[in-house]
């Protein structure tokens, strides 16, 4: 246990420097671009651009501008004030303890929505990815697991053929080609789904769940999670496949079967378990992904989420929205491996963390 603790206190470390170098580039790479987020295909005046500039600090260094932001974004702020419906003080966390504020994240504002900040953003559309993301994933794993199975067990039998020819079609065709199809299908021609739209309204539990789920919810987030799901489950059948045929060939197994255990024992408790490591170490960064939003699918299907302000934030030049959206990724994408990796010793006790 001391030496699980030990790790991860290691790995919360080379975390933190993980994201402050991915902030560091993300920086450069945004002022590297020419123009600035004023610069419009109608001219704005020049006095009215200083003055934006002017109020939003752009004007100063950018080692100047890099600190305040960090500043800003990862230190605590401890306070008797209240917080204020104010840009400046628009903090993602904002904590209670007696006469004690303790405030957390503050991203600043859009300058592309004007009137809202980052966290605005944040609380309004990045439970809605979650949620597809969430359910997307779900899809894929209940999809690509029980797949994979199968065809390693009946190897080079029709229904190995007909899951891996699942898993290709799966990963040929995108989501871009495949939502418009489903949207034809099942929303037009049939008319069993609705073809856009989602339904779950804040507030959300633990941040992003709805809090009453029913059925027009489960109708509108079907089509965009299989969409969203299926490409993933390819790659989940395809890997799990080719790591349960590797492991049912080991030593152990065979020993395991010489004893006389019945097959589905020998497949359950002991292949299954440590042929899933390879897939596990894929679902890390294929969960941040999918919950940070996709904008295709959230495009197709009409959905609120964080893609389009995601990509809309590029093209304008939106700073905060850019910084605080690759943040967000980077957090995800870090604290996955995280949780990956003390998976391993669960699936395989074999590995130590010392």
């Amino acid at each position: 246990m001391y030496a699980m603790g030990n790790y991860i206190f290691r790995r919360l470390l080379y975390m933190l420097v993980v994201i402050l170098v991915v902030s560091l580039i993300t920086f450069l790479l945004m002022h590297a671009v020419p123009g600035g987020p004023f610069t419009q295909e109608k001219a704005l005046p020049e006095e009215t651009i200083r003055l934006l500039n002017e109020r939003y600090h752009l004007n100063d260094p950018l080692y100047v501008q890099y600190v305040s932001y960090l500043y800003a974004v990862f230190v605590p702020h401890f306070t008797t004030i209240p917080p204020s419906p104010s840009y400046q003080d628009d903090f993602m966390l904002n904590l209670k303890i007696g006469d004690l504020w303790i405030r957390w994240m503050n991203f600043g504002p859009s300058y592309g929505a004007r009137g809202r900040t980052v966290n605005d953003i944040f609380r309004d559309n990045l439970p809605i990815s979650a949620q597809l993301g969430v359910m997307a994933l779900l899809v894929a794993i209940s999809i690509g697991m029980p797949l994979g199975v199968l065809a390693a067990l009946k190897q080079n039998t029709a229904l190995d053929y007909v899951g891996m020819g699942i898993a290709i079609f799966g990963v040929s065709v995108p989501v871009i080609v495949l939502g418009p199809i489903l949207i034809w299908i099942f929303g037009i021609e049939l008319k069993w789904l609705p073809p856009t739209g989602w339904t779950a309204k804040p507030p959300f539990v633990l941040g992003f769940l709805p809090a009453h789920p029913n059925w027009e919810f489960f109708q509108h987030a079907l089509m965009p999670s299989i969409a969203l799901g299926l490409g993933s489950s390819a790659v989940i059948a395809r890997l799990t496949r080719a790591s349960l045929l590797q492991t049912i060939r080991e030593d152990y197994i065979r020993t395991a079967r010489s004893k006389g255990l019945h097959e589905r024992t020998v497949i359950t408790r002991h292949a299954l378990k440590n042929s899933l490591i390879p897939v596990v170490t894929v679902l890390g960064p294929l969960f941040a992904a999918l919950v940070t939003g996709t904008f295709v699918t959230e495009l197709i299907f009409g959905i609120p989420g964080m893609g389009k302000y995601f990509v809309t934030s590029i093209t304008n030049r939106d700073y905060p929205v850019i910084m605080g959206t690759i943040l967000l990724y980077a957090v995800f994408l870090v604290i996955s491996n995280l949780v990956v990796d003390i998976l391993y010793a669960y699936l395989d006790p074999r590995i130590r963390y010392d």
